[in-house]
């Protein structure tokens, strides 16, 4: 019993417990069940909170098991939420169109429905016809295939290219970035086949149940983020213990030394990083029908960067740290730009935080980077009394993260 992967791994009972206890107060408190101490619309923020923390430890996956600094997780995120949107937007259009040809004296023919569900759907890019990306957005069980199909083909082909080429560091973190930017500039054009600039709008309205309000189905999306996110971060603790967890983290701290040992250092990250593309993928689809609306803006580079700088401040290489990182400034971002926060006068000048929010952000990040490089998991060392080893004396290797000479005599 003692060997178990859960017993070997009590941080990952403890956070189930916490996010059980999380999902069932919210619950209670909720509308759906009457209590209305927590409004729907809160809710809804609350369950895409719980979204943001499950691209957050794919994030901390690849970045803070495995040193890869992806600029380009989003993208990722953004292509799980196209792949559900289209199959709720075609199913809540053909709904309203058969119900508005029911009245029409002469039945219409499957055709002429297809061909109105196109005209409702692509009139306001000036189209009709339906593009080859939605040529199965009327079946749910290939589009759920395709979220976790499409970034993980995206990732696989990028990450395949770029790792065989031992390309590592800031340059990897550039063309991953600027995958990013090439799917979002594309993304904008009407021709792409997914709105363009005006992007997938009512997601928040589940086909076939519109008698249910919206109380009970933020609730609904609310349970299974917190189902993703714990089934998350179950496989992430398992995927970074043991021996392939080692073999990353020597990946990140030392690559060379890693494939002088004789590892396949590429395909373990191709393996990282496609695995996090495809968690990111889960999360979007989970995302965006409680946001009612996915457009490319959302995919932008510096949505990536943003999920950077959560993990930096919840402390990468920390499973729990990402999430609270991630939690904590997405709920804080909620409240200084929806207007919550108070403004502050000066006399001089007036602090609007819906401004001045992304300046506190990155000083916020800047202070981290600086004072406390293990961010607010660091907190937890200290308190277990954890201290990280004394670097000192000639390395013994060759990398930034080899054991000291003074050190190994230790």
């Amino acid at each position: 019993m003692k060997n178990t992967f859960l017993m070997r791994n009590p941080s990952v009972l403890i956070f189930l417990g916490v996010l059980a206890l999380f999902t069932l107060s919210v619950t209670l408190l909720s509308e759906a069940t009457g209590a209305a101490l927590i409004s729907t619309s809160f809710v809804k923020t609350l369950g895409k909170t719980l979204c943001l923390c499950l691209i957050a430890i794919a994030m901390d996956l690849v970045w803070g098991y495995c040193g890869i600094l992806s600029l380009g997780h989003f993208a990722f995120f953004g292509l799980g939420g196209y792949m559900v949107g289209m199959w709720l937007m075609y199913e809540r259009t053909r709904g309203i169109v058969e119900t508005s040809l029911a009245q029409a004296q002469i039945p219409p023919t499957p055709q002429e429905v297809v061909d109105a569900i196109g005209t409702q759907i692509f009139g306001v890019v000036g189209s009709s016809d339906f593009p080859l990306v939605w040529a199965f957005a009327d079946s749910l069980p290939i589009q759920l295939a395709l979220v976790v199909l499409v970034p993980g083909l995206l990732a696989l082909v990028f990450g395949w290219l770029a790792f065989r080429s031992r390309v590592t560091g800031v340059y990897l973190s550039i063309l991953t970035q600027a995958m990013t930017l090439a799917l979002s500039l594309y993304l904008f054009q009407n021709d792409s086949g997914l709105r363009g600039n005006n992007g997938l709008s009512g997601l928040q309205n589940l086909p076939g149940l519109d008698e249910v309000p919206q109380s009970v189905v933020s609730i609904w999306f609310f349970w299974v983020s917190a189902l993703a996110l714990g089934l998350g971060y179950v496989l992430a603790a398992w995927v970074v213990s043991g021996k392939f967890g080692s073999v990353i983290r020597g990946i990140r701290d030392d690559e060379q030394r890693v494939r002088f040992l004789g590892y396949s250092v590429e395909g373990y990250k191709l393996f990282i990083f496609v695995l996090t593309a495809m968690i990111a993928g889960v999360a979007g689809a989970l995302y965006y029908p409680q946001a009612g609306i996915i457009n490319p803006a959302e995919i932008a580079p510096i949505a990536s960067i943003y999920l950077a700088v959560w993990v930096a401040i919840g402390g990468r290489g920390r499973l729990y740290g990402a999430v609270i990182g991630a939690a904590l400034v997405s709920l804080v971002s909620t409240w200084f730009t929806g207007g919550q926060a108070p403004d502050v006068p000066l006399g001089f000048y007036t602090i609007k935080w819906v401004d001045w929010w992304q300046v506190l952000l990155g000083g916020s990040f800047v202070l981290v980077t600086l004072f406390a490089p293990k961010g607010i998991g660091g907190l937890f060392d200290l308190a277990q009394g954890i201290v990280a080893p004394r670097r000192h004396g000639q390395a013994l290797g060759p990398g930034q993260g080899a054991l000291q000479e003074k050190e190994a005599q230790e």
